[in-house]
């Protein structure tokens, strides 16, 4: 039975586009509505680090068939947000933005990536600051600075996790914040946020976390000061519960925060399935992203949320001032107190000033069918084989549980071995299977649920 949800959309024009996001003290605000933003969002990094493939044209957001396929899968969820790691700026990531745009979803892009010169190193960080890093870091921007669904830059990620780190990493932290936050100032028709995003580690998170979002003399657009602060936190872990997971300490800890601090990552998978039952205490206390797994009770979890209190509360007045840089905020011995700055590399103040050559660009373009290509096959626990399409939400509508759901298809009788269909043909002549396009950070045959429990096999 095809249910009423199916929705194929043909010849749909760019007829709606999510308002870009502001940050206004500690929080993230709709400046339309005045209302503050909660992020309730996916971490997207398909095949991991394996799925960044720039020597033959792959990265996450660039083919636009497994885009359409997943932002099906995370509308059904409920999810608002995407995180997406390890993006190749020479790519054209277009369809894919559009596709997530029109979805309801907002993207939160990391800057950088695993390869040699395309991140700052945890050892000895001094020795990856250096033009031609910044260049690319700058041409991230370029490719991504025009989505209005473009949510916000991390400027690096868990570069921070032990001691040894603590020593040099922080002032190369700040300094390509710094250099980001300038570049957008000048090159980018609105202001970006930038931040960081934290491994808890709690020795050192909230010297990181102080360090991070401090200012000097007090000033308020210090532009080596983050925006916001990721945490990304594996505490809770399984059925747990607000002290026995430490997020009692946690929302202590990070009550006086003067940016917007929320989850960039969470779900402890020590247990499965993981019941995600730190849900509802998350969303009384802070925003969140998180992993595509175990579908059905993280569905289930985001569902009981009441999406309209928790988009419709406006921001504080009094939101509390940023600490001043001094030694005085660093608590841990071993962490660098020292508030000094590295200068720009040599040659890289040019990027800044006048902007980076053979600059990367992006706009959102015309999808002509939201139907999610039968040559993927998805089928719920039954083995009832689903129809999934993404449906295109109203103009400045972010999405929520209950925008969309899975249709049953008059097939089914799944697959009884390991027989495939043909992999889709993708959008760079690359093909959907699962060595260079699989699925959303797990592998075929985990767990999700859609109105009802379903197995995801990409074949």
């Amino acid at each position: 039975m095809l249910l009423s949800s199916t929705l194929v959309a043909l010849g749909a024009s760019l007829t709606a586009a999510l308002t870009p996001l502001e940050v206004q003290g500690n929080a993230f605000v709709n400046p339309k509505t005045g209302n503050k933003f909660q992020i309730v969002g996916i971490d997207y990094q398909i095949n991991g680090a394996a799925g960044y493939d720039p020597a033959h044209g792959h990265d996450p957001l660039s083919e636009a068939d497994v885009c359409l396929r997943d932002a099906a899968i995370m509308q059904a969820l409920g999810v608002n947000a995407v995180r997406v790691y390890n993006l190749d700026p020479n790519l054209n990531h277009d369809e894919c933005a559009s596709i997530f745009n029109a979805a309801g979803m907002y993207m939160l892009i990391d800057v950088n990536s695993p390869l040699p010169g395309e991140a700052i190193t945890a050892w000895q960080p001094w020795t990856s600051y250096y033009k031609e890093y910044l260049n690319r870091t700058f041409a991230m921007v370029e490719a991504f600075k025009s989505y209005p669904n473009t949510l916000l830059f991390f400027s690096a990620n868990e570069v921070i996790n032990n001691e040894a780190t603590v020593v040099d990493v922080p002032p190369y932290l700040r300094a390509v914040t710094r250099d980001l936050k300038n570049y957008i100032a000048n090159h980018a028709d609105r202001k970006i946020p930038v931040g960081y995003s934290a491994a808890d580690v709690r020795e050192y998170l909230w010297d990181t976390w102080n360090y991070m979002q401090c200012t000097h003399d007090e000033d308020k657009d210090d532009m080596s000061r983050a925006d916001l602060f990721g945490l990304n936190s594996y505490s809770w872990c399984g059925k747990s519960d607000f002290d026995t997971s430490s997020y009692d300490d946690l929302v202590d800890g990070l009550k006086d925060t003067s940016v917007p601090v929320f989850l960039s990552e969470y779900g402890c998978n020590k247990v499965t399935p993981r019941p995600f039952t730190e849900v509802g205490t998350i969303y009384v206390y802070r925003h969140s992203v998180h992993f595509l797994e175990d579908f059905q009770l993280l569905a289930e979890q985001y569902a009981k949320l009441d999406f309209k209190t928790l988009q419709g509360t406006k921001p504080s007045k009094n939101s509390p001032k940023p600490p001043k840089c001094d030694a005085s905020l660093i608590k841990t011995k071993a962490f660098n107190a020292n508030f000094t700055l590295p200068d720009v590399p040599p040659g890289a103040q040019e990027l800044i000033d006048n902007g980076i050559e053979n600059k990367p660009s992006g706009k959102l373009v015309k999808i002509s069918n939201w139907e999610v290509d039968s040559d993927f096959k998805i089928w719920d626990a039954n083995w009832n084989l689903l129809t999934l399409s993404v449906k295109p939400l109203a103009d400045d509508e972010s999405n929520k549980p209950g925008n969309n759901e899975a249709s049953t298809a008059s097939v089914s009788a799944g697959p009884t071995s390991s027989s495939a269909s043909s992999p889709a043909s993708t959008s760079n002549g690359g093909t959907a299977n699962n060595d260079d396009s699989a699925g959303i950070s797990v592998r075929p045959a985990v767990a999700f649920a859609i109105a009802a429990p379903i197995a995801i096999l990409l074949l």
